[in-house]
Order: C-alpha cells, then sequence, then structure tokens
C-alpha cells in the first residue's frame, strides 16, 4: 500500500512525501483508515512503529479539510511530548496547523494564551491538564479528537486518576484513540470507560508483545561479574547507541563512573537530576555526543531516539511490563536490535518467568573475557582467601617445606587458588548451556526435597 491511497488533503499529503514516507507501516496501514472513519480505536504498538503519524495523520487531514478544529494528544512525560509536538508540525506545517505542548515546570501564561488564540492541537502531560482545567484556565479547549499515547507508561507512572479527571472535562462527542505497548487489564478497563464502542487493534504480532526484530540474548554470570561482563559487551558488540538499564539511582551513577573511568563516552539518566540536566543529557544522547546512556526505567519513559543499536540489562527488570519497555527503545522503524541481558542463578526463574509473559525468545549466551585475571577477578580471589579458615596443621606443613622462600610457597599456593577457582575467575563470561541445565536440575532437586519435608511435617 502507499501514502497516496489515504486520499488525505493535498497540504496532508505534501508534509508526508517531505518526510520520505512512501509505504505505511503496519499500525498505520491498520489505524489510519479506522480513524478516519471516525471510529475509536484501542491499538497496541511499540513505540517506533511510526504511531505518531498513525494518529497525527488522520487527525490533522480532518483539521486540514474542515471536519474538526482541534485535537488533544496526552502523553506521559514533557520529553514525549515535545517529540510528539515537533513530528506533528512537521507533518502538518504545509496545512497551516499550529501545535502546542503543555506541560509542568514552566509558567502557565503563555500556554493559556496560546489555547486561548486557537492553537487546532494541544499535547500534553497529564498534571498540568488536570491543573489547567481544574482553575478552569482552557475553558475553549473542548476538543473532537483526544489521543492516549503510551497508555500503559502513564498508568505505571501513577496518572490513573488523572486520566480519569481529565475525561470528566472534555465533551462527549468525541473521538479517542488509545495507543499502548501493553495490554494490562487496568487499560482495558479504563478503555471500557472512555471510549465507545473501539475498534481494536495490534501490531506486535499474534502471540509475542515483544518486537520479532529484536534479537534477546542473556548471560547467567556470578554477580562478582556483573561489570566485567557488562564492559567486553560493550567492547565486543558493534554498537551505535546503546542503552544501559539499571534498577536503581545509586546503580545508575556507579555504573556510569566506571564507564567513563574506562574512556567509555557515557552518560547517566535517573529520577534525581534536575531538569536542565536531564534536558542536556538526553540532547546530547541524541547528538551521539554520547555514545551510551546509562538510566533507570523511570527516567527513560517517554524517551525515544533514533539508532538505538543495543539495548543492555545490567539488572534483570522486577517485572515483564518493564521487560517489553525497555528493549522496546530498540529495532524501532524496521530496524534490527540487541537486547541483552545479565543475569544470575538466583534470578534465572525470574527470567523465566518474563520470557513466558511476554513471549520473549531469549538465547543463552557466553563470552569470552580477556586474557588473565583482571581486577574484579583479583578482588574475588583476595576475598577468598582471606576467608579461608587457618587449619591446625599449617603451621607444621610450614616447616615441612624447609628452606623454600616464602614468597614462593605463597606464589604457589595462589596458583593452586587460581587453578580450583578457574571457573569462578576464567576467561569465560557466562555459563554454558550444559552447566545452566545441571544447575536448575540441582535447584529443582532442592526444591523437590524441600517440598517432601514439608509435606512430612505437616502429616505429623
Amino acid at each position: 500500500m502507499k501514502f497516496s491511497e489515504f486520499n488525505f488533503h493535498p497540504d496532508i499529503f505534501k508534509g508526508v512525501k517531505i518526510a520520505g514516507f512512501k509505504e505505511p507501516s503496519p499500525i498505520q496501514e491498520t489505524a489510519i483508515p479506522i480513524i478516519a472513519s471516525g471510529s475509536d480505536i484501542v491499538a497496541q504498538a511499540h513505540t517506533g512503529t511510526g504511531k505518531t503519524a498513525a494518529f497525527g495523520l488522520p487527525m490533522m487531514d480532518k483539521i486540514a479539510k474542515g471536519e474538526i478544529e482541534r485535537a488533544l494528544v496526552i502523553t506521559p512525560t514533557r520529553e514525549l511530548a515535545t517529540q510528539v509536538a515537533d513530528e506533528l508540525y512537521h507533518l502538518g506545517r504545509f496545512a497551516g496547523i499550529r501545535t502546542l505542548t503543555v506541560y509542568g515546570g514552566v509558567g502557565y501564561g503563555r500556554q493559556i494564551a496560546l489555547i486561548h488564540k486557537g492553537v487546532q492541537i494541544v499535547v500534553a502531560t497529564p498534571g498540568r491538564l488536570k491543573d489547567l482545567y481544574r482553575k478552569g484556565k482552557i475553558d475553549v479547549l473542548n476538543p473532537e479528537i483526544v489521543v492516549l499515547d503510551e497508555a500503559d507508561e502513564m498508568l505505571d507512572m501513577g496518572f490513573l486518576d488523572e486520566i480519569k479527571e481529565i475525561f470528566e472535562y472534555i465533551p462527549q462527542n468525541r473521538q479517542t484513540l488509545l495507543f499502548s505497548a501493553t495490554m494490562p487489564e487496568p487499560i482495558k478497563e479504563l478503555a471500557s470507560h472512555i471510549l465507545y464502542q473501539p475498534e481494536f487493534i495490534s501490531a506486535v504480532g499474534d502471540d509475542s508483545t515483544t518486537n520479532n526484530i529484536i534479537e534477546q540474548r542473556y548471560y547467567m554470570i556470578k554477580e562478582h561479574q556483573r561489570d566485567e561482563a557488562l564492559v567486553r559487551l560493550l567492547e565486543t558488540e558493534e554498537t551505535d547507541k546503546c542503552i544501559v538499564f539499571c534498577r536503581m539511582k545509586r546503580e545508575v551513577d556507579r555504573v556510569t563512573e566506571h564507564l567513563q573511568a574506562l574512556g567509555f563516552s557515557a552518560a547517566g539518566l535517573h529520577g534525581d537530576l534536575e531538569q536542565i540536566d536531564r534536558e542536556r543529557v538526553i540532547k546530547g544522547y541524541r547528538r551521539g555526543e554520547m555514545k551510551i546512556m546509562v538510566a533507570t526505567d523511570v527516567a527513560a519513559r517517554g524517551l525515544d531516539v533514533k539508532n538505538v543499536s543495543h539495548v543492555f540489562n545490567y539488572h534483570i527488570p522486577f517485572d515483564p511490563q518493564s521487560y517489553v519497555h525497555r528493549i522496546g527503545r530498540t529495532g524501532r522503524a524496521g530496524k534490527s536490535g540487541q537486547a541483552i541481558t545479565l543475569v544470575t542463578t538466583e534470578e534465572f526463574k525470574e527470567l523465566q518467568r518474563i520470557q513466558k509473559e511476554v513471549g520473549a525468545e531469549m538465547r543463552l549466551a557466553t563470552l569470552q573475557g580477556a586474557e588473565g585475571l583482571d581486577d574484579t577477578g583479583r578482588e574475588y580471589l583476595a576475598e577468598q582467601i582471606r576467608d579461608i579458615a587457618i587449619h591446625s596443621d599449617a603451621s607444621d606443613m610450614i616447616a615441612y617445606m624447609g628452606d623454600m622462600d616464602k614468597t614462593l610457597l605463597l606464589e604457589k599456593l595462589i596458583s593452586q587458588m587460581i587453578s580450583t577457582e578457574k571457573d569462578q575467575i576464567g576467561s569465560q563470561i557466562g555459563f554454558d548451556q550444559e552447566s545452566v541445565d545441571e544447575m536448575m536440575d540441582g535447584y529443582n532437586e532442592d526444591k523437590k526435597a524441600t517440598r517432601n519435608t514439608n509435606r512430612r511435617r505437616k502429616k505429623r
């Protein structure tokens, strides 16, 4: 199918041609005719699949043809609001369509004034939009089309109450479009309250909620190998831009400092950053001034950056939805991507749960480490030696060694220790399939023995 088949207003089609769009993506091909017909829609699509144009083009086409006057797009973060508004502006500029971003952290005055002047599209975050409606500042904003973009992100960020309140101020005779990467029950429940007989479409495949052009791998490692594994992966993978996801803010700071100390071009992003610093990091990352962004899940929400070749999960995420959002930062606009997860034996069951719930096909991989011992291996070995209890015969054995040089004796004993601990500090990072199978067999046997013990106790 070609974009010319949608019969857009000439000025809208001009924006499409200038943008270089030729063939619609799956979500565009499916959603545009439904939206053009006036129906409500619930669409499941990942960021980067062209969903902004999927709802933006038919919406602006209606404005250009005089069928509607105003539209409202609600996004979870100010960064996403800015991105959406920029894309809508470029696609609709030849039709003279004006857009406005509305978000917190700046003064109300200019936003209110422009809404009263009659901008056609307002792209807003929930908190600021709710405040403006509640204070009666934007009663003139009566959109005929309302879009909820990345609805599951808004839900995760705690905006459900704000969304419900906003829809109390919006006229009932509207067209409502809901876009979400995942479809948890609260999203379905919200859709049933604010949409009227919507059509449901999906562009993520029938049995999977992860993008099938993303290669997903995991490395089963020891806890002390995380930093070494990440560094080796960054050295060996052919990365363009990449994101390293951490669970906590302090972890982001530590990993960022570690990578910078090794000469990597890295920057951290988390919730404690001032807005001006956050914008500086994101702009620098987009421009390619740094190749690696180390971020928390919350900080990366709404982040839409082109050419992210790799996503690294330094730690496995807390839940399956977070995994979907993390890896969805790569493999966009038809390009392939790599999603790599570091996981310990203790976390393996959680990884299996994520695989099952999101339909992810992850393959186990191993990584050749650096030659010899690195600092991580030395620290691990030194800790093992410090923890060894002194045997009662140790002094007698020293006497048996005669006049052997004490340094030579110590080197020989450490060499024996290195040989014994080669699986923990060897050059290979990550366990192979045979080792994983053996560990899981042992885990399952221990679990079975525990269940049997508990049953016997209950019988008593």
